[in-house]
C-alpha cells in the first residue's frame, strides 16, 4: 500500500505525527471540512464553514491548518487576479489549470495534455527545467455572457 492509497485525512495525521505536531480535534475538524468541500475556497469561506461546526475554532487556527495541509502536499494555494488566496485539494497525479470568469469568479478546472506538453517544450527551448506552474485563463463564463445578451 502506498501513501496515496491512504485517505487524505489519515495522510494528514501521519504528516503531523512525523513533524511532531499535536493532532488536535480542531485540526482534525478543519481537515475534515477541507476534504469534504471540493472546489476552490478562500480562508474566509473555510472559516465560515468551520464556524458552523465549531464556533470555538479561530480564523488563525484555520489559516495555520490550511498551511499545514499545503506543506503536507494535500492542498494547493491558488493566487488569482483578485489577490485572494484560495485552497484546493491537491492531486499530484492529475495536474490541471483554471478557466476563471472575470465577472462572477466561477472557476473551471481544465486538463489538456497539449498544454502540458507545450509548456515543457517552451521551457526546454529556453533552457529551463520546470518545477511547477500555474496557468489561469480569464474570460467570461457562459452564464455571464448570456446575462449581457
Amino acid at each position: 500500500m502506498t501513501s496515496s492509497d491512504i485517505d487524505p485525512q489519515s495522510r494528514f495525521l501521519q504528516f503531523m505525527s512525523r513533524k511532531g505536531l499535536n493532532t488536535t480535534s480542531q485540526r482534525k475538524a478543519i481537515a475534515e471540512v477541507f476534504f469534504g468541500l471540493p472546489g476552490h475556497h478562500s480562508l474566509e469561506e473555510f472559516y465560515r464553514e468551520i464556524s458552523r461546526i465549531d464556533p470555538g475554532i479561530g480564523q488563525t487556527t484555520v489559516y495555520r491548518t490550511l498551511k499545514l495541509l499545503c506543506e503536507a502536499g494535500l492542498a494547493n494555494e491558488i493566487q488569482l487576479k483578485d489577490n485572494i488566496t484560495r485552497y484546493e485539494i491537491a492531486n499530484p497525479n492529475a495536474h490541471h489549470d483554471h478557466l476563471i470568469c472575470a465577472r462572477c469568479g466561477k472557476i473551471v478546472e481544465i486538463c489538456d495534455p497539449r498544454i502540458e506538453e507545450l509548456q515543457k517544450e517552451i521551457a526546454e527551448k529556453n533552457g529551463f527545467k520546470l518545477f511547477g506552474h500555474s496557468h489561469n485563463l480569464y474570460g467570461a463564463c457562459p452564464d455571464c455572457r448570456d446575462k449581457n445578451n
